[in-house]
């Protein structure tokens, strides 16, 4: 069957449109993108504002209509932290879920990991060993480890890139020194409690990475892997993502669109997303990790097919 997820992240809209059967791998035939970043629409009481509900709107709605034009035959709408967190949330995603035609799904946190790493399960195989997954989105960093399908731990921690710009790296173009080292110390001291159930777990064998932000710092500061297919693969070392972020941090956003694998949606907010990547690797003692291309869109078809 033709199905379509439409993602409304902290970020993006985000629609997906794959073929997809019991039994087989889903193969992608559409995607479509509204950059929107809720984050910046938020306001003091937790409220997003008129103009940012309008901007929701207008994606939601031009997302479910590219997916009537390529022909789906069944939608899921998930939503992650930004609207899970505003006040205003229930009755947004009420008006969004009849602009779609289906009930929105709004995800906690620790669910939105285990989805994501059963799309990373199911990508590496078994013979990945234990995985370890991060996944940095707008809004929240997610982590999860497991030896099966579903992670013995998953959990969302409040440092996702656009949220941490907001509240620390908002104030200049290029963030001062002072604003960012700030913004470090937060990172370290909110890892330093979460992580420690997934510090308490046996060491993974596979580090592996989801998300634009890592996707555009991997580009930026990793490595092309050899693997047989289509398609680019990347890894990326701890010490290479130091180097680079104290360079990111000096440029201004105009400026960090000219670098490989940074474009005018991310260049905003990857200074945030070099440090709390940085800081995470370092808090789980990961060298390096390897960047997957599934995310939550496919652990959600994925689960999707399981049920059906």
């Amino acid at each position: 069957m033709r199905l379509g997820v439409i993602d409304i992240g902290s970020n993006t809209v985000h629609l997906l449109v794959m073929e997809a059967r019991h039994g087989a791998r889903p193969v992608p035939q559409a995607s479509h993108k509204t950059t929107v970043r809720l984050m910046r629409y938020l306001q003091p009481d937790g409220c997003l504002s008129p103009d940012g509900v309008a901007a929701l709107q207008e994606a939601v709605g031009e997302a479910a209509g590219v997916g009537r034009e390529h022909g789906i035959e069944g939608t899921m709408a998930l939503a992650t932290s930004a609207l899970r967190e505003a006040t205003n949330g229930p009755e947004l995603i009420e008006d969004l879920s009849e602009r779609i035609g289906v009930p929105i799904e709004v995800l906690e946190g620790d669910e939105e990991a285990r989805l994501t790493f059963l799309a990373a399960r199911r990508w590496y195989g078994w013979g990945a060993g234990r995985l370890l997954l991060l996944d940095i989105g707008g809004g929240s960093l997610e982590i999860a480890t497991g030896v099966d399908e579903s992670p013995d731990v998953a959990l969302s921690v409040p440092l996702g890139a656009g949220r941490m710009t907001r509240e620390f790296l908002a104030a200049s173009d290029p963030p001062s020194p002072k604003d960012v080292e700030r913004l470090r110390k937060h990172a370290r001291r909110v890892l330093r409690d979460a992580v420690r159930p997934v510090t308490k777990a046996p060491g993974p064998d596979h580090a592996v990475a989801t998300s634009k932000t890592f996707r555009s710092l991997a580009r930026l500061a990793g490595m092309p892997r050899q693997v047989m297919g289509t398609g680019d693969r990347w890894r990326m070392r701890q010490e290479h993502l130091a180097d680079w972020e104290p360079r990111l941090a000096k440029l201004s956003s105009a400026d960090r669109t000219v670098l490989p694998g940074i474009g005018p949606g991310r260049a905003t907010q990857v200074v945030a997303g070099a440090v709390v990547a940085e800081e995470t690797m370092r808090a789980l003692g990961v060298d390096e990790v390897e960047i997957c291309p599934w995310a939550l869109r496919e652990g959600a078809i994925l689960q999707r097919l399981d049920r059906l």
